[in-house]
């Protein structure tokens, strides 16, 4: 009679069989640490203080960076969509760098813009600003406000800049061809000097000349606690014939998209080499900069405020991974009669392994759980005064680590637990 095959369902048995043991086994050891857990509520508490701890740092920090990251990058390193800035110098450098750059690079002029305004190929916009310094005050009537941030910029502003018109309109080439004295306001000013009054048409005396105001922006909000709608914008003709001739500039150029920029920063460089004749060797007399810039800058500060972070929260991590390992060490002696038990009952060396493995790890999940929730509280109370962003990766970094810490220093508790021989643990009487 031939051999006959076997079944695949006859392999497939024992191995079923084996992830069934191997599920009630870890579900076993699962409700008797949350048993362990409960009976030891005050001690369990004392030993999660430190996963508590570094785990509420790890994760406040990385809130109060991630806040401050999007917050940047929505108010200060926000440029506009695939823009960026020709200026006298380069962002974000070093010090050593800015004061060489400070003796080398000469400011950007009126010339310059236009120039490149006449030469440069393929932008989608490009404008010209210019700011007074030092503040001036802006009244009208019986309000006054001591101190405002007085813009000066050409027309074409209104394709490349962040402020948007909510009444009336912007400065147009009739008022920058004719160095009319029209202003657009910000919201504080329209909060202070017009508080029940339509400022459209108005005039509002800034640094003492009076303008009419012909439009008004939305409110933009605030930066670090310093309002961004406490200011005038002005043509810049106008802002040249009353206060300074040959202001300087920064002038703001916008590529059609974002592949193309790099290819414009590069054109902008090489017209103002040659306009400058900058020897090949030698470096800018001038500074490109983008969102990119700044944001490179600025993680590169937060890196190193993050890396700091981490050292504290691994010295966090294992003063209370140790102190966990003390207290499950404690625990097996205490249960010595109970292991005896559970051996002398079946139970295997991986079952009691198991249950105090999960144990431990369950206990320092429960202690990164209480520091996700007390992070989640100061951050939002950060919020109120600062900023912060709970990020959802660093709610698992903290829960996982946690975990991860208990796992490790409860192996060799648990494999103390395991290792005892029946006879002689059930002879301990507690």
């Amino acid at each position: 009679m031939p051999n006959r095959l076997p079944a695949p369902s006859d392999e497939r048995a024992p191995r079923k069989g084996r992830g069934i043991t191997i599920w009630v086994t870890a579900r076993e050891a699962f409700w008797i640490a949350v048993d362990a857990l409960r009976g030891h509520k005050l001690r369990s508490f004392l030993t999660l203080l430190g996963v508590v701890i570094a785990t509420t740092t790890l994760i406040v920090v990385m809130s109060i960076v991630n806040g401050m990251n999007l917050y940047i990058a929505d108010h200060i390193a926000n440029l506009g969509t695939n823009t960026f800035v020709l200026h006298q110098f380069q962002w974000a450098q070093g010090f050593d760098s800015f004061l060489k750059a400070r003796r080398r690079n000469q400011p950007i002029r009126m010339e310059d813009y236009e120039y490149l305004r006449d030469n440069l190929q393929g932008y989608q916009h490009i404008g010209a600003f210019a700011q007074l310094s030092p503040n001036p005050p802006a009244r009208y009537q019986g309000h006054l406000i001591d101190e405002i941030t007085l813009n000066a910029m050409t027309p074409s502003f209104v394709d490349v800049g962040r402020e948007k018109i909510e009444l009336g309109r912007y400065i147009n080439d009739t008022d920058y061809q004719h160095n009319a004295r029209v202003c657009v306001i910000g919201q504080d000013l329209v909060d202070k000097l017009y508080p029940n009054v339509d400022p459209l048409g108005k005039e509002v005396q800034l640094g003492g000349l009076p303008f009419r105001v012909v439009g008004v922006t939305e409110r933009v909000g605030s930066t670090f606690g310093q309002s961004l709608d406490n200011f005038a914008i002005i043509p810049l003709s106008t802002f040249r014939t009353i206060w300074m001739g040959r202001p300087e500039l920064l002038v703001y150029i916008k590529s059609p998209d974002g592949a193309h920029m790099l290819e414009l920063q590069d054109e902008v460089r090489a017209l103002m080499r040659a306009r400058r004749h900058v020897p090949y060797r030698e470096e800018d007399t001038f500074g490109i900069n983008a969102s990119d810039t700044l944001m490179g800058a600025w993680r590169n500060l937060t890196g190193t405020i993050f890396a700091v972070t981490i050292g504290l929260v691994a010295v966090f991590m294992l003063v209370g991974g140790i102190v966990i390992m003390n207290i499950m060490l404690a625990s097996v002696t205490e249960r010595t009669h109970e292991i005896g038990i559970r051996k002398s009952l079946g139970a295997r060396r991986s079952d009691i392994l198991w249950q105090f493995v999960l144990e431990s790890g369950m206990m320092a999940a429960m202690g990164g759980i209480g520091g996700v929730l007390l992070s989640v509280v100061i951050a939002r109370v950060v919020n109120m005064f600062f900023t912060a962003a709970v990020p959802l990766i660093a709610v698992v970094v903290g829960v996982g680590l946690s975990a991860a810490v208990g796992l490790f220093f409860g192996i060799y508790p648990a494999r103390k637990a395991a290792l005892l021989e029946p006879i002689e643990a059930l002879r301990s009487e507690t």
